[in-house]
């Protein structure tokens, strides 16, 4: 009998289109969590392998900080109109509108912070069960702890002592009344599996991934893109650079990187010789060590 082999890039597929869906079979009202960056985007091709010519057992949610790039934003709406399926966005202004998040103020203030209450007021109002979502272990390192099917209380916080094993790819997605799970299809992926893969399958991106010229600020030896997103006082010089996004996030808190990666095969060259994770440009997980945990134990995705 010959042996079926498969690329790595089949493997890691595979195994994604099964957890995708695990998810439609197990719970009854799941959502993938769509922020218009690179991971999402790969998500998506995913369920479309997974579910057509049907339709996707769930909606795509965005939390949108009415801060994010305007490519992004330009990038959902095309995507969306082109699959057909349901989006439904909530809105961080909404939440400060109504009092239950506070805009932080200072120099380096920004909104991503406050996106977890309105992640959990969306997933309580839809009775949503399961998130799906585009992190990876490679990222970050709380990120590394936490399991590809990741259990929430009522509160919508991670306990990493309350860790599920996953064995043989079986996953155990039984929660109560209240709880929610969120769940990683890509989790075993790096940041290299995914731009190769969407060169093979020649997926389309927001333009900010790739080198552009841009007006940027050096703010706490990061390059920020200069917009009225950001709080700039005398001490901000404006430059002009060639720049690109290794990831995309609110406006206020994603660095770039000077860059002349302007196609995807440069864009892998330059990752596969880069030593600092795509995350290393989020200024939001350098607040202190354990950020990224803080947050994830509050909420946050």
């Amino acid at each position: 009998m010959s042996k079926y082999n498969l690329d790595y890039l089949d493997e890691l597929e595979a195994e994604a289109i099964h957890i995708l869906r695990e998810v439609a079979g197990q719970f009854e009202k799941p959502a993938l969590l769509f922020s218009g960056g690179k991971d999402s985007i790969t998500l998506v091709r995913l369920a479309e392998k997974a579910f057509r010519p049907g339709k996707f057992p769930f909606p795509l949610v965005h939390i949108d900080t009415g801060h994010n790039f305007e490519e992004t934003i330009t990038y959902r709406d095309e995507m969306v109109q082109r699959l057909g399926e349901k989006l439904i966005v909530g809105s961080v202004q909404e939440s400060i509108d109504q009092g239950k998040v506070v805009e932080q103020t200072g120099k380096n203030a920004s909104r991503n912070a406050l996106q977890t209450v309105t992640l959990l007021d969306t997933i309580a109002l839809h009775g949503f069960d399961a998130c799906i979502g585009g992190a990876r272990r490679d990222e970050e390192k709380a990120r590394a702890k936490e399991r590809i099917f990741s259990v929430r209380d009522e509160f919508g916080q991670w306990d990493p002592k309350r860790q599920r094993p996953e064995l043989w790819n079986i996953y155990n997605g039984r929660i109560h009344k209240g709880e929610n799970v969120r769940v990683f299809p890509i989790s075993n992926w790096t940041e290299l599996d995914v731009w190769n893969y969407i060169k093979r399958e020649n997926i389309g991106l927001p333009s900010i991934y790739f080198a552009h010229y841009r007006d940027v600020i050096t703010r706490n030896g990061q390059l920020m893109a200069a917009s009225p997103f950001l709080n700039m006082d005398e001490e901000d010089i404006i430059e002009h650079k060639k720049v690109r996004f290794r990831t995309v996030g609110d406006m206020s808190c994603t660095a770039a990187v000077e860059s002349d990666a302007d196609q995807i095969d440069i864009i892998i060259e330059e990752i596969s010789a880069s030593k600092i994770s795509e995350r290393g440009a989020r200024m939001d997980d350098k607040v202190s060590e354990a950020a990224m945990e803080d947050r994830k134990k509050g909420g946050y995705f």
